[in-house]
């Protein structure tokens, strides 16, 4: 292992200095295509069930040898004691909450976060009689407010999903130190650049399907934390990794292990194409969002968490003006095969959604209209096109033609 005084500032080189041999002498690790595995002692067992033997692999569910290498890399990159991944995002999600939350006990959540999410608080959770309280992430004062005797963490995304609103993880983290309750932190749309444990998160929790695995081929989910948290989730008694079983194939934990070598290349191109293409758009005269525009409201606070050389991400949005207006356009795109009217982000090619008619139509439409979700914005996750004026050009003429510019 390299030994720098400024690993903390370059979550990319404890990602590449990961040392892992094949069985046979491999460049990458053997996958283990097991369910279920073998003890020399029957002792063994019985301290693998109570989680004492380190080392040993009880059944796949709990973990595996791909699965554990792969949190490894994660829990490197976000620098947490270990990670455990998960079948899904939400998978990691909702065992998160589940394993902090009982019931009767409540929680202070960002107001714009994945619709997936949302759904799960508001309408899942009250089964359990687990209240949630949505409030305006950027408001410090608000958030504090609403804390009660029974909450029991504050929520967000660093970057929120479809608004793109920025959290301020340093001033949340007081807030939550100073209640008593942890912050947990979604850094799906921020990988690399955003490095939430550095501010005082508590956990952080990613979809890896998005620009982690960066080919949309797999779901997968990761929970970030310490070694108390991880092992409580993965208990065979009570944790909620364990019991609701949303586990991770083997086959699918070793092919993003392999993506996450080229992370940092694919972040630092989705960036810059992001930024170039927010710029032109905006100097056309659209509305645009994008946290490396200086009109961004949170512009300054952003640059102050964020690791430069990753830049501002891969994601922007822009308002068409109506619902309408957004279909046209990003049917019109994606027929010039300038990318894919679809849901999710971070892949190669860009993809393009209305989010208040996909992604975030879990949320009433009164609440969308309240946040500021008009139903024309289209949520673009820039792809790693390598002529990006090109793209310009070829966007531009499609807003014209559909009159959106």
């Amino acid at each position: 292992m390299v030994d720098t005084k400024d690993m903390a500032l370059k979550p990319a080189n404890e990602i590449q200095d990961l040392q892992y041999f094949g069985e046979f002498g491999g460049v990458n690790p053997s996958i283990s295509d097991s369910a279920t595995y073998t003890f020399l002692a029957a002792k063994t067992m019985l301290d693998t069930f109570e989680g004492q033997a380190e080392g040993c692999y009880l059944y796949s569910r709990h973990t595996s040898p791909s699965n554990m290498l792969l949190g490894e890399a994660l829990a490197a990159m976000e620098f947490t004691e270990t990670a455990n991944v998960a079948g899904s995002g939400m998978g990691a999600i909702t065992s998160v909450i589940l394993q902090i939350c009982d019931a009767g006990d409540h929680i202070v959540s960002s107001r714009t976060i994945y619709g997936g999410t949302y759904a799960f608080a508001k309408n899942f959770l009250p089964k359990f009689n687990i209240k949630t309280s949505f409030v305006d992430i950027t408001n410090l004062e608000k958030i504090e407010a609403a804390i009660t005797e029974k909450t029991k963490m504050i929520y967000c995304e660093c970057v929120s999903n479809p608004l793109l609103e920025i959290a301020d993880i340093r001033a949340l983290s007081k807030i939550a130190k100073k209640h008593g309750i942890p912050l947990v932190v979604d850094n799906t749309f921020s990988p690399l650049i955003i490095t939430p444990q550095k501010m005082g998160a508590d956990i952080t929790i990613h979809s890896l399907t998005k620009f982690i695995n960066g080919t949309n081929d797999t779901v997968g989910g990761v929970v970030c934390g310490t070694h108390d948290f991880i092992n409580a989730l993965k208990s065979v008694n009570d944790g909620a990794a364990m019991l609701l079983g949303p586990v991770m194939d083997s086959l699918r934990s070793a092919s993003i292990l392999k993506n996450m070598r080229t992370l940092h290349i694919r972040m630092k191109q989705h960036s810059h194409n992001a930024k170039y293409l927010a710029e032109r758009f905006e100097k056309d005269g659209l509305t645009v969002v994008y946290p490396g525009l200086e009109s961004h409201k949170d512009h300054e606070l952003f640059k102050s968490m964020y690791n430069a050389e990753f830049g501002f991400g891969g994601i922007m949005t822009v308002d068409a003006g109506s619902l309408e207006k957004a279909n046209e356009l990003m049917e019109l795109m994606q027929a010039k095969n300038l990318g894919y009217l679809a849901v999710s982000l971070g892949f190669y090619k860009t993809l393009f959604s209305a989010p208040g008619s996909s992604t975030s139509s879990e949320i009433p439409e009164d609440e969308q209209a309240a946040m500021g979700l008009s139903d024309g914005i289209v949520r673009f996750s820039i792809g790693l096109d390598n002529d990006i004026e090109r793209t310009y050009q070829s966007m531009k003429k499609c807003m014209e033609t559909v009159h959106v510019l």
